[in-house]
């Protein structure tokens, strides 16, 4: 996982998913708290976001795409001034360095899409999955995976992270699901991600941490680590992977 502006997993050094480290750089800065002053949950979208994030992304990405594509002047500057708003709002919501914030959406650039993360349940014969403790969320368990690289398929990006991070290789058998983070319960973040959950095989190596992870692991779903890494999983998805190994016939599960 090489890390830019944003982490899923990874990183320079390392490299994860964009939100969940260097968008951990706001959470870092104060966090992205579900804070709610005076406003109400978004009840339409996932329930769990504050519609003062929901709308403060969106406002960014207008900016973001405007300024890929704009070309009068006056625009341009009109796109700026909503980046600058966007940035005032998460700022006064969570606490964080306005200056911060407005770096992070100057390093977005081009057409604003949704960021593309990985995450591999690789199981061996016992019928345990493979996790690893993730260093730049005060170890906490988690599945392995990151960013999706360019110039590599999804499904070799989590044949990748699951080896970086844990020193096992593995084999992708089934993409599981698609889910948007906003709406699965996670802690909010500045960006919208969607992550690719696929079921692996274990098909050699051996155990190994990285500059990302501090423990490598199998656990039986009757033993699944209690603090996970929020960010990254969720007890419900982990459940899911074990689903979707026991019954290789279920339908992908997407939003």
């Amino acid at each position: 996982m090489r890390q830019g502006a944003a982490t899923d997993g990874r990183d320079a050094p390392g490299h994860d998913e964009l939100a969940e480290t260097a968008h951990e750089s706001v959470s870092a800065a104060g966090g992205i708290k579900r804070r709610q002053t005076g406003g109400r949950l978004n009840d339409k979208l996932n329930g769990s976001e504050p519609n003062w994030l929901i709308w403060a992304r969106e406002i960014q990405a207008t900016a973001q795409t405007g300024l890929t594509y704009g070309r009068d002047p006056y625009d341009l500057e009109r796109y700026q001034a909503l980046s600058r708003l966007a940035a005032r709002i998460m700022a006064e919501h969570t606490g964080a360095d306005l200056t911060r914030i407005e770096d992070l959406f100057a390093g977005e650039t081009g057409y604003a899409s949704p960021k593309v993360g990985v995450r591999g349940a690789v199981f061996d014969d016992a019928g345990r999955v493979l996790m690893v403790r993730e260093t730049v969320d005060a170890d906490r368990w988690t599945l392995p995976g990151g960013w999706a690289d360019v110039n590599q398929t999804p499904a070799e990006s989590v044949v990748r992270e699951v080896f970086e991070e844990s020193g096992y290789r593995a084999r992708a058998v089934k993409l599981a699901a698609v889910w948007d983070r906003a709406r699965q319960k996670h802690p909010p973040m500045p960006f919208s991600i969607v992550r690719m959950f696929f079921v692996c095989t274990l098909e050699g190596g051996a155990p190994r941490t990285s500059l990302e992870t501090s423990e490598v692991g199998w656990f039986a779903e009757d033993a699944i680590p209690t603090d996970l890494s929020a960010g990254r999983v969720r007890p419900e998805q982990i459940a899911r992977m074990f689903a979707h190994w026991r019954e290789p016939g279920l339908p992908t599960e997407f939003e």
